[in-house]
């Protein structure tokens, strides 16, 4: 009696307090996989959310910074293609065969050059994020701006590893009807009239909550949202306009003084680089006289309404995985494809009877005197290696994989190549070294998870880029930048990130050692064109060919 009584009491011990008994194993529960949701702006400068500097009110986008972690120093392409060839790959976006630019049927110029890297579409030697998440287990969306080519079926997203698509296959075109010139895509299928009243940003997050309350199971999935918000042409809603009319008469050079105490407060910029130079060729906004100071501030009214948009749907996506009970367990990425565009003019595109009407889907566009300002500290727009073309917001939302304190900043390095080592970590999924009897390049990017839980992260040794002939490399906080061809500059980013002052002619030794390891990389990364071309390409970026 006594040995059943002790029995008993060992019994009701190990139920109550959750022990094993002696012989019984029990697997540990794995953690649960995190969805994924990856945001994209397209032609965004540097400091256009109010999280980094704006006064464009962006609350939604602030929330999710003051819950997680902003970039100081992430870096793209400093331009759409590529940087979307990057993203998708976790590769260099000439190993990824889009050096340049995605050849499409509405091109006027064949962007296939005929070497391995620029041929103008995305290449079966790499594979995308969908193409690695998918294995693993993840259901893959996309909703908006693909560009990574569209001329055969093989190129696009259903093809590439998502389950679902609906957007633009090729770049930007009209937010009010883009059935013309490029059209909008649900699946592999073309979309022959959209019902009006429409938007495209607004129509890419619908369709993207659709995707994910379509799904039955809980599986984890893969969202890719890639808004063609703030890029040209100036298209965007009445209502949102009107908020922003008005607010722009103090002019480009006020405003950037604005935008830069706001960094200063905020954390974002330091006090010792300073503000760079307007470039020399754009004006004064004192020297326009009263109907252009008005037409100039209506152009970044509607620039700014596009970016409020934006940000709008991200809220509305955001509260559709709260309400979901997803949210905790997603990890939110947001980003932007490169610097603030100065396409279009000094002053603008188009004329003014252009924005907003529904069949115009050109350059129609705020200005360069503009996009200085939205790149605010930084010198520089998209397509060239300054700060001003290849920094951009970075935040990471990530509730149940983030430790320490909420609304971080960090000055941790990392750019495109990053973000594919990021989803391999969180998720357990396995890269390939083969697919469709192709090999895959290896990745050569690092995880960003650590700066979530530990701070911070092991460095890249040296930092890497080229597009239409200009070039970069970082090493610690010394990047030397310029065109291929030209000497090279040398700045020390802790004290000159605004890139003012060329210490080129004082470190002779460090420009050579860069120059040497830039070009070690350019040649084994296929940034220098091989072999025979369908076009000059030396004459049309004035290109440095070096020997097979």
């Amino acid at each position: 009696m006594k040995k059943v009584l002790i029995l008993a009491i060992i019994s009701s011990a190990f139920l109550l307090l959750g022990a094993i008994p002696p012989g019984k194993v029990v697997a540990k529960k794995s953690p649960e996989k995190p969805n994924i949701v990856l945001i994209m702006a397209d032609d965004m400068g540097y400091s256009d959310l109010g999280c980094y500097g704006s006064e464009i009110p962006t609350p939604n986008l602030d929330k999710l910074a003051s819950q997680g972690v902003r970039f100081t120093q992430f870096y793209n392409t400093a331009r759409c293609c590529p940087t979307r060839a990057s993203l998708m790959t976790g590769l260099f976006q000439h190993q990824a065969g889009i050096g340049h630019m995605t050849k499409e049927p509405s091109n006027r110029i064949d962007y296939d050059y005929g070497v391995y890297g620029y041929r103008g579409e995305i290449n079966r030697n790499c594979v995308t994020l969908a193409e690695v998440l998918k294995p693993a287990g993840y259901h893959t969306y996309m909703a908006g701006k693909w560009h990574l080519g569209s001329g055969s079926p093989d190129l696009r997203p259903r093809q590439r590893g998502f389950d679902r698509y609906y957007g633009l296959l090729a770049g930007a075109s009209s937010y009010l009807d883009p059935i013309q010139p490029r059209g909008i895509w649900l699946d592999n299928e073309p979309i022959d009239k959209v019902n009006q009243p429409f938007y495209t940003t607004d129509a890419f997050t619908n369709q993207a909550i659709t995707f994910l309350s379509e799904q039955k199971d809980q599986q984890p999935f893969f969202l890719y949202l890639a808004f063609t918000s703030p890029h040209w042409p100036l298209h965007a809603l009445t209502e949102d306009i009107e908020r922003f009319r008005g607010k722009y008469q103090q002019g480009w050079d006020a405003l950037r003084e604005q935008r830069l105490r706001k960094q200063l407060k905020e954390g974002i910029a330091s006090e010792k680089w300073g503000l760079s130079a307007r470039p020399e060729i754009y004006p004064a906004w004192t020297e326009q006289d009263s109907t252009k100071q008005r037409e100039m501030d209506y152009r970044m009214a509607v620039y700014a309404a596009q970016i409020y948009r934006m940000d709008q749907n991200i809220g509305k996506l955001v509260d559709y995985l709260k309400k979901a009970g997803k949210l905790e367990n997603t990890l939110l990425v947001f980003l932007s494809d490169n610097g603030a565009c100065q396409e279009g003019g000094v002053l603008g595109g188009g004329a003014l009877a252009d924005i907003n009407d529904p069949a115009k889907g050109g350059a129609i566009s705020y200005g360069g005197v503009w996009a200085n300002a939205s790149n605010t500290p930084f010198k520089g727009f998209k397509h060239v290696s300054y700060e001003g073309g290849i920094a951009t917001p970075l935040i990471i939302h990530y509730p149940a994989g983030m430790t320490g304190k909420k609304g971080r900043i960090t000055s941790t390095p990392g750019y495109l190549i990053d973000i594919m080592p990021t989803f391999l970590e969180a998720t357990g999924a396995k890269y390939p070294t083969e697919a469709k009897g192709q090999k895959i390049h290896a990745i050569e990017g690092k995880s960003l998870l650590p700066v979530l839980t530990k701070g911070t992260r092991q460095p890249h040794e040296y930092m890497y880029w080229e597009h239409e002939n200009h070039r970069a490399i970082r090493f610690g906080n010394w990047k030397a930048v310029g065109t291929i061809g030209a000497p090279w500059e040398l700045y020390d980013l802790e004290t000159d990130r605004t890139e003012q002052h060329n210490r080129a002619t004082d470190y002779p030794d460090l420009v050579k050692k860069l120059d040497r390891q830039w070009s070690t990389w350019a040649n084994s990364h296929r940034v220098f064109p091989k072999g025979s071309m369908k076009t000059d390409f030396t004459k049309e970026w004035n290109f440095v060919k070096t020997a097979d």
